[in-house]
């Protein structure tokens, strides 16, 4: 319950910093954030932005392990544990999606630009939301957990490609470093220890909630699987007498 309670109110801290703290050419308080050139107000985003889309890829590499992880055993507890993080990710891709588009539409005038990593996110977006619609199509548990395995292993064989390699081999506007040459306005990432503090405490945050909230889902599929099996066998065997 502690652990509950302490999340919560770094939530709530990263929330309000993140927002209210104000961006100064020269900060000196604690409360400020330093002026970063092409990013100005914007900068804030990255507290939540980047979070969501780091969460994007764990929660799609979780579930294909977990896939791996069944499809080795054929314990059904897995396929719950891959569901669940299926979940989720979809649910952090869909946030990471909102959060690009809202800094897009004060960056590029427009919420929607499809740049590289829009559509890249987009196209993983279309591809588990496809895995979604294959489960929800098969009603045999174990040929459901096969079939959702063996898709889940190959998608994610898409993710490094899309999140990482496609932004870098093709010109957008997204900002990037030095180094990413096809990516838009630079941007010089040098964060104060204030900003810092803040963005790695988010992270943190982000992360200890996915892990909460994938503990939670995933036993409530088990339970309801189990349940749902409760339930089936005694009405067939009264069928059957």
């Amino acid at each position: 319950m502690i652990w509950k309670i302490f999340l919560f109110l770094l939530l709530c801290f990263v929330s309000i910093a993140g927002i209210s703290f104000p961006i100064v050419e020269n900060p000196q308080a604690w409360y400020e954030f330093p002026f970063i050139k092409g990013l100005e107000e914007n900068a804030k985003i990255i507290f939540f932005h980047v979070p969501t889309a780091w969460l994007t890829v764990i929660a799609f590499l979780m579930t294909a392990v977990y896939s791996v992880q069944y499809l080795r055993k054929k314990n059904l507890d897995d396929d719950a544990k891959s569901y669940a993080a299926a979940q989720l990710g979809i649910i952090f891709c869909i946030l990471a999606t909102v959060t690009g588009a809202v800094w897009a539409k004060f960056a590029w005038g427009s919420f929607w630009s499809w740049d590289p990593r829009q559509t890249s996110i987009f196209v993983l977006l279309l591809i588990y939301g496809a895995w979604f619609a294959l489960r929800s199509s098969i009603e045999s548990e174990e040929k459901r957990a096969t079939l959702s395995s063996v898709y889940a292993i190959i998608a994610f064989v898409t993710v490094p490609f899309f999140i990482f390699i496609m932004p870098r081999i093709m010109t957008g506007l997204h900002p990037g470093s030095a180094d990413d040459t096809n990516a838009g306005p630079v941007i010089n990432f040098k964060m104060n220890g204030n900003m810092q503090l803040i963005f790695f405490l988010s992270l943190i945050g982000f992360t200890i909630l996915y892990f909460w909230m994938w503990r939670l889902g995933y036993k409530s599929i088990i339970y309801r699987d189990k349940l749902n099996r409760q339930l089936i066998i005694p009405t067939r065997s009264g069928q059957g007498g």
